[in-house]
């Protein structure tokens, strides 16, 4: 399939898969299961978004894998996977907030193709990659501001229950006392869309799941940022931004 046709596909993918979560939230009785915390739920709009996209993944691209946040995952025989959140900032969702999406990326190997990220309160679709300049709704997006940290805002999350982590937390505060502002907005995907298009600066996180890092990376790098992984104390940390937002982020992980 050409680049083209994938980019096509990934976006009906997400905007249908985020119409159909709208639609199951708006019912009388959504469904909320607990995971591994009072944060970390999963909603009947979650399973009903990821089974829509894995059974037209399944119909459209049958020889490549597949992998989702509730449990989809298929080898394939293609060397290519598709990463599936289908709802990316659940507790948002299930909260009535808007900040949240449906976003899924495809990988050839180990390496990002492209993401797309459907934010549906917006109405817009963002999709881009390496070797595909990221568009909202086939507008091109202008190339991130290379900016010095302090002139940017920086979004992260530090769950609760980690805020006295030794290997997390004097990381994460030394980041934090850099830019000129720090949001913590609970959706990877947006967050990182919100890099891409300029609305923030920069993003950090440790130990993030391949559903919360491709699909806005692939966004950053088509946007002409950086988005780049460090193992830094013990932990697997995802940052992106403008080069010099990323070279400070690591400079103080590593400090």
């Amino acid at each position: 399939m050409s680049p083209t046709d994938d980019a096509q596909l990934a976006t009906e993918l997400v905007r249908d898969a985020a119409a159909l979560a709208a639609r199951t939230r708006s019912g009388s009785d959504l469904a909320v299961d607990r995971k591994t915390s009072v944060s970390d739920i999963v909603t009947a709009a979650d399973h009903a978004a990821e089974a829509f996209v894995v059974e037209r993944l399944r119909a459209e691209r049958p020889d490549d894998g597949l992998l989702g946040e509730e449990g989809a995952e298929h080898e394939g025989t293609s060397g290519r996977r598709w990463v599936i959140d289908p709802v990316d900032g659940t507790y948002n969702f299930a909260s009535g907030s808007d900040y949240w999406c449906s976003a899924v990326a495809l990988l050839e190997g180990d390496d990002v193709v492209l993401g797309a990220v459907a934010h549906h309160a917006g109405g817009t679709v963002a999709v881009g990659g390496p070797d595909l300049p990221t568009t909202i709704d086939g507008v091109p997006l202008p190339a991130v501001h290379d900016l010095p940290i302090d002139q940017v805002s920086l979004a992260t999350y530090l769950h609760p229950g980690a805020v006295d982590d030794p290997s997390l937390a004097p990381a994460l505060l030394r980041i934090m006392r850099r830019p000129a502002t720090v949001r913590m907005l609970g959706s990877g995907s947006m967050d990182l869309r919100g890099v891409a298009n300029g609305r923030l600066g920069g993003w950090v996180q440790h130990s993030t799941p391949p559903w919360d890092w491709w699909p806005g990376c692939a966004l950053v790098l088509g946007a002409g940022g950086v988005a780049t992984r460090v193992e830094q104390h013990g932990h697997t940390w995802s940052i992106a931004g403008g080069r010099r937002v990323v070279d400070a982020v690591i400079q103080e992980l590593r400090a």
